[in-house]
């Protein structure tokens, strides 16, 4: 698979995940908040959010990459 692929294929995966994992942290705060279960929900917000940074890293050195093979 090509950079450009990759990029294609990590950058809104990754930004899909942050914003999931975001909401799940958040939706666990809030459980918390009132008492009920709380940390198995949070521990998945995390590394969903962990998972989604991770992708966008990746999806940025990707695009790095094909921006270099553009140049040559």
């Amino acid at each position: 698979m090509t950079p450009f692929r990759k990029w294609q294929i990590f950058a809104p995966l990754g930004l899909t995940l942050i914003g999931a994992g975001i909401s799940l942290t958040d939706h666990a705060s809030y459980l918390k908040a009132q008492g009920e279960p709380w940390f198995w929900l949070g521990t998945l917000g995390l590394v969903v959010l962990n998972s989604g940074v991770a992708l966008m890293a990746d999806a940025v050195k990707n695009r790095v990459l094909f921006e270099i093979s553009q140049c040559k």
